[in-house]
C-alpha cells in the first residue's frame, strides 16, 4: 500500500533530522540538558529557577560548647535560565516531497541539521565564554603545550570544582598542531559516535576530556593603550547580593576615554594591601599555583560596556568577589575596595578566542516545548531532552506550502566558577 504522504511526511523528516542533528553536536553534548516541560512560558520569555546549594562553616571548640558562637546564615540562591530566540530552518514542500519519494531525505536534511547545530553551538559557546568565572594563563596567549591544558584542569581542581561529573575542555583545532609534537598515547574511546567522538583529542588528561571545536567564541578588545583603571567605590561583596545571578557590579574610572570593554574580557584587582586572591570553594583557603604564589582572583565581563569620556562606567562580572566576616561563601582573600587597581586582560585592539574548560554542571541548556501550529506537526526529542517541532503548513497569503523545523532553547549558568577560560 502506498504511503499517505500528507499525514506521514513529518514523521520520517523528524527521524532523519534528529539523527543528523544529534550526530553533529559537540559543545551541547557536554553540558547539562533537559526538556523544560511546564517550567517555561515560551510566549513571554520567562525564566526558570534552579536552587543553588547552601554552604556552612564549622566551629571548633575544646568542650563542645557552642552557646556563644554565631550560627551560620542559611541563604538559598537560585540559578536562572532565560528563553532564547527560535532557531528555524525551512524548505519548500515540493522539495521535501521529492526527497522522500526518492529516498534522499538524508541529503536534504543534513545541511539543515548542520545549520541549526552550528548556529546553536556558536550562540551557546559565546554564552559559555561570557559566563566562565575562572581564568587560566594569560589572555590572548596561545595554548602551545599540554602544560597549558593541565594548568586549566589544575585550576579547576584547586578551586574546589567537584569531580562528581565529567569535565570537558574545548580548544581551537589548530591547537592540535602545537600539541601533536609532544603527544603521548593520547586519544581515547568515548563510547560515542559522530562529531563528539571525532572531536576528542584525549578522553582523560588532567581530568579533562579534551576536544577540538570550531564554534568557540571570541571577542575584540577595545582601542586604547590604557587598560588599567581604578575601582570607584567598593562593590557589594555579600553572597546575598550575588546568590541569584552570581554576578557583581564593579564601578570603575581612570581607564582610556570611551573604551569599549567587550563581553568575555577578564579583569584582575590589586588592593593597596596586596593582591585579591582566589579561594578554594570547598576549603575557603587561598589557592597556591605551580610557582608557589597565590592565584589571583579574576572576573569575566558578561555584558559589553562603553566607558564615558572620563574612562568611567560599570562592569558586570561573573564569578563575584565575595568576602564576608562569616566566611562560609567567601571567594576571595580580601574585599575589593575603593581606589583598588583594576586591570583588563589582553592587549588593546586584539581578537582573542579563549579555550574553555568546564564541569558538566557549570551550564545548562533547556529545550522549551513549542506550541503546535494549525498544521501537521511532529515533535522529536533527542535522548538528552532537546525537542524539535517539525511542521508542514501553508502560507495562505503567499500561496505556498512549507516544511519548517523549529527549536527554542533556554540557557542557564549553574555555577560560573565551575568553568574557566584558558590560555598559554
Amino acid at each position: 500500500m502506498a504511503n499517505n504522504f500528507d499525514s506521514n511526511i513529518t514523521r520520517p523528516l523528524a527521524k532523519v533530522f534528529l539523527e543528523r542533528f544529534d550526530s553533529e553536536r559537540v559543545l551541547t553534548k557536554n553540558v547539562d540538558t533537559q526538556l523544560l516541560t511546564g517550567r517555561f512560558d515560551p510566549s513571554v520569555g520567562e525564566i526558570v529557577d534552579f536552587k543553588r546549594p547552601t554552604d556552612y562553616k564549622s566551629i571548633r571548640t575544646s568542650a563542645g560548647d557552642i552557646s556563644g558562637a554565631t550560627k551560620d546564615d542559611i541563604i538559598t540562591g537560585k540559578a536562572s535560565g532565560v528563553v532564547q530566540d527560535y532557531f528555524t530552518v525551512f524548505v519548500d514542500f515540493k522539495e521535501a516531497n521529492e526527497a522522500l519519494k526518492m529516498d534522499q531525505l538524508d541529503q536534504l536534511l543534513a545541511p539543515m541539521a548542520t545549520r541549526i547545530k552550528t548556529d546553536l553551538e556558536l550562540d551557546f559557546a559565546k554564552f559559555m565564554m561570557n559566563n566562565s568565572g575562572l581564568k587560566s594563563g594569560t589572555a590572548g596567549t596561545a595554548v602551545t603545550t599540554w602544560d597549558h591544558v593541565a594548568a586549566a584542569g589544575a585550576l579547576m581542581q584547586s578551586s574546589g570544582v567537584p569531580m562528581d561529573a565529567p569535565w570537558c575542555a574545548a580548544v581551537n583545532p589548530f591547537v592540535q598542531i602545537a600539541l601533536a609534537s609532544n603527544q603521548r598515547s593520547l586519544g581515547g574511546e568515548t563510547g560515542e559516535s559522530g562529531a563528539n567522538k571525532m572531536a576528542t583529542i584525549t578522553d582523560n588528561f588532567a581530568g579533562l576530556s579534551v576536544k577540538s571545536c570550531t564554534t568557540l567564541a571570541s571577542y575584540t578588545t577595545g582601542t586604547g593603550s590604557d587598560r588599567t583603571g581604578a575601582v570607584n567605590g567598593a562593590p557589594t561583596a555579600t553572597y546575598l547580593a550575588a546568590k541569584d545571578t552570581m554576578t557583581q557590579d564593579i564601578t570603575v574610572d581612570a581607564f582610556q576615554a570611551n573604551l569599549v570593554i567587550a563581553a568575555g574580557e577578564t579583569v584582575t584587582v590589586t588592593a593597596a594591601s596586596g593582591a585579591i586572591n582566589r579561594l578554594n570553594l570547598s576549603t575557603r583557603q587561598p589557592i597556591i599555583g605551580s610557582a608557589g604564589a597565590a592565584v589571583l582572583w579574576t572576573g569575566t565581563v558578561t555584558q559589553t560596556v562603553t566607558l564615558n569620556g572620563s574612562g568611567a562606567g560599570t562592569l558586570k562580572v561573573t564569578g563575584p568577589a565575595i568576602f564576608e566576616a562569616a566566611g562560609q561563601y567567601n571567594t576571595v582573600s580580601q574585599v575589593i575596595a575603593d581606589n583598588d587597581v583594576i586591570v583588563l586582560g589582553g592587549a588593546a585592539s586584539t581578537l582573542i578566542q579563549p579555550n574553555l574548560a568546564w564541569h558538566r554542571q557549570a551550564f545548562s541548556m533547556g529545550s522549551v516545548p513549542i506550541e503546535k501550529l494549525y498544521s501537521t506537526d511532529t515533535v522529536a526529542t533527542t535522548e538528552d531532552g532537546l525537542q524539535f517541532r517539525i511542521s508542514k503548513g501553508v502560507g495562505f497569503e503567499q500561496n505556498v506550502q512549507k516544511i519548517r523545523i523549529d527549536f527554542r532553547p533556554a540557557y542557564g549558568v549553574m555555577n560560573p566558577m565551575f568553568a574557566t577560560q584558558f590560555f598559554g
